[in-house]
Formats: structure tokens, C-alpha cells, sequence
């Protein structure tokens, strides 16, 4: 019977500490990537206004072919919605929303996930011209972990999870568009 409570001690000890710990891990996180695309930047921001086109070239959209999708509003301006149900775990369930658009240059998404986890996080696409019919494209994530759920920082690297599914996207959408 002491060993139960040695252990529960312990097991309830390092609990506390955790959450102690979370009271000072930062909640937000932003992961970026970029990828230079030879065409222009208009036709680069023309193909990524629509969310539709990301199923040819999202990791995630591609990762369940069976995924249920459903969209409401009209694709490629404010307030359209793009619904998703997979039974695939990474993809989940959940939907994405376009919050904003500075024509030619930058779409601003909402998401909210609903499965596996429950979470809400914004994303970007931006596009700048280069030299000549060269454009820089970039695709961000920013969210934020509300305490205690903040300590998962601690053991998920979210620049490396999510940074090479953003830059697999942006791999395709460059052999997309090079096509």
C-alpha cells in the first residue's frame, strides 16, 4: 500500500510540475515556408485564391482521397467556407475559411479543427513578384495552445511538423504551376 502512494505521490508531483512549467512555455506558434515559382506573380495568386486548387497541391487535401468535402459560398472571395471529414487521423475533420484577400498579394484563412483535435489556427498565402516572370510564394501557419494544453510545445516541434507538410504543398503547387 505505501508503494501505491509513493507512486501516485510521484505520478501527482510531476503532474504539478507540468503544469507549472506551462505557465511559462509561449502559447503561440508561426511556422513559414517559401518557394520561389517561374511564372508570374499574378498567375501564382490567381491559382491560390481559389481553396479548391489546393487539391492539387495541399499534403493534407491529398492525403485521403475518400475525404468528404463540402464548400459553401463562392470560391475565392471573403467568407467562403471549405468543410472536410476523413477518417484518415492527420487529416481529420474540420474547415477552412477565407477570412481576407489583398488581390495579388496575400489570402488569409481561419481554420478550425475539429478532429482529431480541437484547435483553431490562422493561415496565409503570399505571393511577391521577383525579377522578370519569377514570384516568391509563401504559405504560413500561426496558432496558438491555450494553457495547460500549451505544454504539448514542450514535446511537438511544430516548426518541423508542420514545415514540411507547408513546403510539400509548395513543391507542388511550383510543379503545378511550371506544368
Amino acid at each position: 500500500m505505501n508503494i501505491l502512494l509513493i507512486i501516485l505521490g510521484i505520478i501527482s508531483a510531476l503532474v504539478v510540475l507540468l503544469l507549472i512549467i506551462a505557465l511559462f512555455i509561449k502559447q503561440e506558434y508561426t511556422v513559414e515556408r517559401t518557394i520561389y515559382i517561374d511564372r508570374p506573380f499574378q498567375q501564382v495568386f490567381d491559382y491560390i485564391r481559389y481553396v479548391k486548387n489546393q487539391d492539387q497541391y495541399s499534403v493534407w487535401n491529398k492525403m485521403d482521397p475518400a475525404m468528404k468535402k463540402t464548400y459553401s459560398g463562392t470560391d475565392g472571395t471573403v467568407g467562403f467556407v471549405y468543410s472536410w471529414d476523413s477518417a484518415n487521423k492527420r487529416a481529420g475533420k474540420g474547415e477552412q475559411e477565407i477570412k481576407a484577400i489583398k488581390d495579388g498579394e496575400r489570402i488569409d484563412m481561419g481554420l478550425h479543427f475539429i478532429r482529431p483535435f480541437e484547435g483553431r489556427a490562422n493561415s496565409y498565402m503570399a505571393v511577391n513578384p521577383l525579377s522578370g516572370a519569377q514570384s516568391k510564394a509563401t504559405w504560413g501557419i500561426v496558432g496558438k495552445m491555450n494553457y495547460p494544453m500549451n505544454a504539448m510545445l514542450l514535446f511537438m516541434n511544430m516548426e518541423h511538423i508542420m514545415g514540411k507538410d507547408l513546403l510539400a504543398g509548395l513543391e507542388n503547387l511550383k510543379e503545378v504551376l511550371e506544368k
